[in-house]
């Protein structure tokens, strides 16, 4: 079996409204020491495309401020497993993220959005904790969706919250808020 491998610290800052929450970072990222360092992974051409700015052009950094710039975050579900290659499906003894961690610093935090069906699983609790969620096609190269259909699908990041749904209303104690 595979160590424990750690994920990266959160994305954030007092302004964000939007979280989108991965699974785990792929062997490359992991390399690379950034989300979605995978060239073939769509994340950074489907968010930029979504917010108008072309991410997968900047360097990673900058990358990361045209994030906060737009009010989006990153993190992922799991801040640490054990796994042997990229594949989510073999993700074992995960250990979730302390989701305080983000909502302590962002409170207008209001949408999250899941890349993906394994970080999906984990949004009942945060629509019981009043966050508009919305699950996206996974932005991974398994996922052999074609780049147009999952872009129309993630362009939801940032249509308004009263547009997309009304069946919960954001709460304002973030501190309830704990680990997912």
């Amino acid at each position: 079996m595979a160590k424990a491998t750690k994920g990266f610290p959160p994305v954030v800052d007092a302004g964000i409204e939007t979280l989108i929450l991965g699974s785990f970072p792929s062997v490359a990222s992991l390399g690379k020491a950034q989300y979605y360092g995978h060239p073939q992974n769509h994340f950074w051409r489907l968010v930029g495309a979504v917010i108008g700015e072309p991410l997968p052009d900047m360097d990673y950094e900058e990358r990361k401020r045209a994030l906060l710039r737009h009010r989006i975050g990153l993190w992922d579900i799991i801040g640490a497993c054990a796994r042997k290659g990229s594949l989510d499906s073999n993700i074992r003894d995960p250990r979730h993220n302390d989701f305080s961690r983000v909502t302590s610093v962002a409170k207008k935090l209001r949408r999250i959005c899941f890349n993906g069906k394994t970080a999906g699983r984990m949004e009942p609790p945060f629509i019981e904790w009043g966050f508009e969620t919305i699950v996206l096609p996974s932005s991974s190269p398994a996922n052999t969706l074609r780049f147009e259909l999952k872009l129309a699908q993630w362009r939801q990041i940032s249509v308004p919250a009263h547009v997309l749904s009304s069946r919960q209303s954001p709460i304002t104690n973030h501190q309830s808020r704990t680990s997912c």
